[in-house]
């Protein structure tokens, strides 16, 4: 064997390990989602020994469900809300005025912002729930007011606002390295020439970062859509409330045994997501 099939061959058999590792924790489990979302597969009884093939059925079953529809509409407002528009927006606040603020405000905001999103989702989760809680809670106390039970009467609303709190942290490292890329002179002659506020923000920053700015839209919408941690928080309720998709997937497959159906929902869920992710990519080569 000459010298460079013998270099091909070294570098197969480097990569052989991590075809195998992708092959066993990717696509096996995502070509068994595909199979079982295609039948009427359960936890128990007789369709858990011997599922039958029902083919679109359950996806067909799913444009039908309210519940689903539901769940469906509450992950588009709980991923505009907290994600598209709340960490985007607060994350280039962050990255745009931090810079300009004292070092002890700088460090002191960037690390309680970064801890937000370094600390486990249970404990996150567990800190909103002390701060919410209707008889015990933190906010209650503050205000006075130990009668408002905040995750029951506004379980969405506290769900975006956590997680707007929670997610922050990512855009305002992203944003704060694609403001570097502005160049000091422009913002100087831009200044000089007049502009102030949106103006600046519009006529000189967002041209150079609006890359950066899809990019992080991408990065944090597909997360937020596929985020689990509502379920800690309010448990998907009360009445369905909060049963964002994630959510309604568990719901369905492990309360409901309905891993069949969970699975198919679970197949349009990654659709949704290629789809957006699509979208955003051509729309980040039509901007470059």
């Amino acid at each position: 064997m000459d010298v460079a099939g013998l270099g091909v061959t070294r570098a197969l058999a480097l990569l052989v390990p991590a075809i195998v590792v992708i092959g066993l924790f990717l696509v096996f489990p995502a070509l068994w989602t595909l199979y079982i979302g295609t039948t009427n597969y359960e936890l128990a009884g007789p369709n858990s020994v011997s599922p039958q093939n029902v083919g679109l059925g359950n996806v067909r079953n799913a444009l039908h469900d309210s519940d689903f529809r539901n769940a469906l509409l509450l992950t588009v407002l709980y991923v505009a809300g907290s994600a598209v528009i709340g960490q985007n927006l607060l994350g280039f606040l962050l990255a745009w005025a931090l810079p300009r603020a004292s070092k002890v405000i700088r460090g002191g905001a960037q690390g309680l912002v970064l801890l937000a999103w370094i600390l486990p989702s249970t404990v996150v989760a567990f800190l909103w729930f002390a701060l919410l809680d209707q008889n015990s809670g933190t906010l209650n106390a503050l205000l006075g007011n130990h009668s408002t039970a905040w995750l029951i009467r506004y379980p969405m609303i506290a769900l975006i606002v956590f997680n707007v709190w929670r997610g922050s942290a990512f855009s305002m490292m992203l944003y704060s390295s694609a403001l570097t890329t502005v160049p000091p002179a422009q913002l100087e002659m831009a200044r000089l020439c007049g502009s102030r506020g949106l103006r600046l923000l519009k006529d000189v920053v967002f041209p150079h970062i609006r890359g950066h700015v899809l990019t992080n839209t991408l990065l944090i919408t597909l997360w937020t859509a596929n985020d689990f941690t509502p379920y800690l928080l309010t448990g998907g309720g009360p009445d369905h409330a909060s049963e964002v998709l994630p959510v309604f997937i568990y719901d369905q497959a492990l309360v409901g045994d309905q891993l069949g159906y969970a699975a198919a929902i679970s197949v349009l869920l990654l659709v949704v997501n290629l789809a957006i992710a699509v979208l955003y990519l051509r729309l980040l080569r039509r901007r470059a």
